[in-house]
């Protein structure tokens, strides 16, 4: 067992960013150590068993995907940045998804890993728009949505000044929140242009075996760079003195130092970590309000018996308008995301062992977190019920000899309880606070944020998150010229 007590580096969490930020620094020559609270890497991405099967926590898709050759990317910088090789991540490309709104998604919007699909749809279902469309993308591409220092601006206000059509507009925020908004009815323009770009303009992607092959990769280099890991060991406490993290304290007692410590666990989370010297008002960071619920089914069949071999991911509203906002109630059906797993082009003689069906809903984190635990048994029964039958209205009807109900071999659901249980992230909130860190700085001088609340997004983003923040905070200052 690892005994060291001094280190260049400490990261908290052995989430995506952080074991990025691991292997960055590590190939460096730092002495670094991650922290994790509990027995399994990933964090919001990353797996669990039950009855012998692995179900995949976070990862519907791998957003940001390009192809081969395409220069410039996040993918490619990613990989470049952690040393990975392409074929490493094995991934493989979505067959397409589609937004479909309305009772049963009568208006939809087709989309591929090729933008030119999407542009073709809006073309033909919104004539009229497509000249502001078009204006809107060339806006997206300007965008420099990698400065940290780039001023909070309405993504609404910028879209509606270049369409006019509200179930456009709803259409296009759809995905862009689902996949990664903390605020309400609203995001940064920043934060906008990055998931357009993830989703519409370079793309979805997912190895065979899931989220599994991204944390072998990562889990593999940060190990051959000499990294340190040590699990079922979380931080319970940083103390302050003089303006910096003078040392920390972990679950068992034990008392760690390092020059410099990255949090990838989100930012409330962290400054509720600190005590000690604190500066005035350093410790203001509020928690996220959105949370899901999300629904898994096992089929002892591909999807596609039952018709529903085309679509890899719907993104679904029934409402006149799309309402993403923390629900009245426990759940709020009238929107979501359908996820078929088995529908990605996996190449010939390649496919998912068994069917899967994910459907993720809006939800209410205080309500699931104050029911009594019989309750709240009871209430899972209720809300998988319910998920399921608003999601099939977007799917289109069952044929086949077998109908899908007659074909299930598991369930599992898991809901806000469950995220705040297994990631500490405060009321489950999956995207972190609505305030976000571009800069990752914190109160304190050495004490630095990576991951979902410094404001990259998706799987990429957090791991280009954790790389950034080590290269700004820690090798840049130490090494000028890298």
């Amino acid at each position: 067992m690892n005994s060291r007590r001094d280190y260049d580096v400490v990261i908290i969490g052995a989430g995506m960013s952080g074991l990025a930020a691991g292997i960055r620094l590590a190939h460096f020559g730092r002495k670094v150590c991650i922290f994790e609270r509990h027995n399994a890497v990933g964090g919001l991405n990353g797996f669990y068993g039950i009855d012998g099967r692995r179900y995949d926590v976070g990862l519907h898709a791998l957003t940001n995907f390009s192809r081969p050759g395409v220069r410039g990317t996040p993918l490619v910088k990613l990989l470049r940045q952690l040393r990975i090789d392409r074929e490493e991540f094995a991934l493989c490309e979505q067959r397409g998804s589609r937004i479909a709104f309305g009772p049963r998604g009568e208006t939809e919007l087709r989309f591929t890993n090729d933008f030119a699909v999407l542009e073709s749809e809006v073309a033909t279902r919104f004539p009229r728009q497509i000249d502001g469309f078009r204006a809107l993308v060339a806006a997206v591409r300007a965008f420099d949505d990698v400065a940290l220092d780039a001023p909070a601006v309405s993504a609404r206000g910028v879209v509606r000044s270049h369409i006019s059509d509200p179930l456009l507009e709803d259409m296009l925020f759809c995905p862009l929140m689902y996949y990664g908004s903390p605020t309400e009815r609203d995001m940064d323009f920043g934060q906008f242009v990055i998931m357009f770009k993830a989703l519409f303009l370079e793309g979805f992607a997912r190895p065979l075996e899931g989220v599994r092959v991204i944390l072998r990769v990562l889990l593999a280099k940060y190990r051959a760079a000499g990294g340190e890991r040590r699990m079922k060991c979380g931080v319970r406490r940083i103390e302050a003195r003089g303006g910096s993290a003078h040392a920390l304290e972990l679950d068992d007692g034990t008392e760690v130092t390092a020059r410099h410590i990255i949090s990838s666990i989100g930012a409330p989370e962290t400054e509720r970590l600190i005590t000690g010297e604190v500066p005035v008002g350093g410790i203001a960071t509020p928690p996220g309000r959105l949370s899901f619920v999300e629904t898994i089914t096992v089929f002892n069949r591909e999807p596609a018996s039952f018709g529903w071999g085309e679509d890899t991911i719907v993104f679904f509203n029934d409402s006149e308008r799309f309402s993403y906002e923390s629900p009245q109630a426990e759940v709020d059906t009238r929107s979501g995301v359908i996820c078929l797993p088995n529908n990605f082009q996996y190449g010939p003689g390649k496919s998912l062992p068994e069917g899967l069906l994910r459907v993720t809903c809006l939800a209410r984190p205080e309500l699931w977190s104050a029911l009594p635990d019989e309750e709240y048994r009871a209430a899972k029964r209720r809300w998988f019920a319910a998920v399921q039958e608003s999601a099939r209205r977007f799917l289109p009807s069952p044929g086949g000899a077998v109908a899908p109900e007659d074909a299930v071999v598991a369930t599992d659901m898991f809901t806000p309880r469950t995220i705040t249980r297994y990631t500490g992230h405060l009321g489950g909130a999956i995207y972190g606070s609505p305030v976000k860190n571009r800069h990752g700085r914190t109160a304190l001088d050495n004490l630095y944020l990576c991951g979902t609340d410094q404001g990259f997004l998706g799987i990429i983003g957090a791991m280009l998150s954790g790389i950034s923040m080590a290269n700004l905070h820690v090798l840049q200052k130490e090494t000028p010229k890298l």
